[in-house]
C-alpha cells in the first residue's frame, strides 16, 4: 500500500523505514516542524529536584541535547506517555522510567499512584490540556516548561499535487490533532479525499480523529493504544 505520513521529517524518516520494513511504500508530507528551546528546559530543571513528566518524544529529543547538563537529573523519576517514549528516555540513562498505557489522563492517574512531590512537566506547545487538567482534578502540584513549539511548515503545491496523483495514497497516518487540521486546511488532498472515498485515514486517538470533517469520518480507525505499533498495525 502506499502509505502517507504526515509527521514532522525526523520522525516521518524512521516511520517510513518502518513502512518499507512491513512492504508498503511511505509518502512523506512533513506539516509541522520542532523549534527547541534548550534554554528554557536546562533551566527548569535547575530550579526543580522532583520527577519529570512528557507526554511526547519530541520533548524527549530536547533534553537529549542536552549533554552533561542533563547528568545530574538522570536519577529524577521520569514518567511518559508510552513505551517507546519511555524507552527513549532510557537510553538516555534515566533509571527510573514509568509509562501509562494511554494517554494524558492516563499518565496523570499513573503518577498520582506512584507519587511525584514537585512534578516537572516538559511540554510543548500548542498542546491538549487532558494531562495537565488531570493532574489538577487529582490535586498534584506540577510546574510546566515549554521547551519546545510544534510550527507549520507549509508543503509546496506541487509535492502536494504530485502525492494525490495517479491514484493518490491508499492510507493517510496522522499522529497528532494539529498536524490533521493543518492537512485538511490544504485544498487539494480534501478535495482528492472527497473524490476518492478508499482512502483510509488511520489517527492515533480520539482526539486526533476528531480534526477530521464530519463527511470523511467514515474513512476514519483509531488506533487501539497512542502509539505508532499500534497504529501501525492497522495497516
Amino acid at each position: 500500500m502506499r502509505v502517507l505520513v504526515t509527521r514532522p521529517a525526523h520522525s516521518a524518516t524512521r516511520t517510513a523505514q518502518r513502512l518499507r520494513d512491513m512492504g508498503h511504500e511511505p509518502l512523506l508530507l512533513p506539516l509541522r516542524q520542532p523549534v527547541h528551546d534548550n534554554t528554557a528546559a536546562v533551566a527548569a530543571l535547575a530550579t526543580t529536584s522532583g520527577a519529570i513528566a512528557v507526554t511526547s518524544a519530541e520533548a524527549i529529543r530536547v533534553v537529549s541535547a542536552l549533554g552533561e547538563q542533563l547528568r545530574p537529573h538522570l536519577t529524577r523519576p521520569f514518567f511518559a506517555v508510552g513505551e517507546t517514549t519511555a524507552g527513549e528516555a532510557r537510553s538516555l540513562g534515566f533509571r527510573y522510567v514509568a509509562a501509562s498505557a494511554g494517554n494524558g489522563r492516563d499518565l496523570a492517574d499513573l503518577i498520582a499512584v506512584q507519587g511525584a512531590d514537585g512534578l516537572l512537566y516538559l511540554a510543548g506547545t500548542p498542546r491538549a490540556e487532558t494531562f495537565e487538567g488531570r493532574l489538577r482534578e487529582l490535586g498534584i502540584q506540577f510546574s510546566v516548561a515549554e521547551c519546545y513549539r510544534m510550527q507549520s511548515a507549509v508543503p509546496d503545491s506541487a509535492e502536494v499535487d504530485a502525492i494525490f496523483a495517479d491514484g493518490g495514497p491508499d492510507v493517510i497516518l496522522f499522529y497528532s490533532r494539529q498536524t490533521a487540521e493543518d492537512f485538511f486546511r490544504l485544498p487539494e488532498p480534501r478535495s482528492a479525499l472527497l473524490k476518492r472515498s478508499t482512502i483510509r485515514l488511520l489517527c492515533l486517538s480520539e482526539a486526533v480523529a476528531g480534526a477530521v470533517p464530519a463527511v470523511l469520518r467514515k474513512n476514519v480507525t483509531i488506533a487501539p493504544m497512542p502509539d505508532e505499533r499500534s497504529l501501525l498495525s492497522l495497516l
